[in-house]
């Protein structure tokens, strides 16, 4: 039992400082907006917790990846909207992990394409919460941005839809791969 909590730490750490290297390597991250949002591989280790450890460890990877954000630069207006933004936000991509047990039934019964309807499904969870605390956070903070005449809800959906859409599909698209071809991956 110590083992695996011990394992269940050492994992968060890694996968949420990998998470952050995934966004801040220049190659790997294609920043799209001055007061942030990127396009980027960083949620896939997020995903891979929360659909190895579930919604805990999800959670807990995309909590310490705000924080990490938060240290390492994050675009900071009030205290608020960096909680709003980098602390909800990220801690609620690991709700993907309400998946990890179907998900690991249809690896264990090699079903590929359940598999990668609960990848899908999870990844889409992790990201639509994740967008809402953005979108929310776009709305309260960042009005003065938006191009004169446009509503602040409108400038909001564009500019956190356009990197969470591309975000998602990327990593549905990478964590399917990778657990097509490794499926023990996911389990512990």
């Amino acid at each position: 039992m110590r083992n695996r909590r011990v394992l269940f730490l050492v994992e968060i750490a890694i996968f949420s400082a990998l998470a952050l290297l995934l966004d801040i390597i220049p190659f790997l991250s294609f920043k799209l907006w001055a007061q942030g949002g990127s396009v980027s591989f960083a949620m896939v280790p997020v995903f891979i917790m929360a659909f190895r450890w579930g919604v805990k460890g999800g959670a807990a990877t995309g909590l310490l990846l705000g924080i990490y954000q938060i240290l390492t630069g994050a675009y900071i207006i009030t205290p608020l909207q960096t909680l709003l933004d980098y602390i909800v936000a990220f801690a609620v991509i690991g709700a993907a992990g309400i998946v990890a047990k179907p998900l690991w039934n249809a690896i264990r019964s090699k079903e590929t394409k359940a598999l990668i309807g609960w990848i899908i499904t999870g990844c889409f969870i992790g990201s639509v919460l994740r967008f809402f605390g953005h979108f929310a956070a776009g709305i309260i903070f960042y009005g003065e941005f938006a191009p004169e005449g446009q509503p602040v809800w409108l400038y909001s959906l564009v500019y956190n839809g356009g990197y969470m859409l591309p975000a998602f599909i990327l990593s549905a698209f990478v964590i399917s791969l990778l657990f097509i071809q490794r499926p023990k991956l996911v389990l512990h």
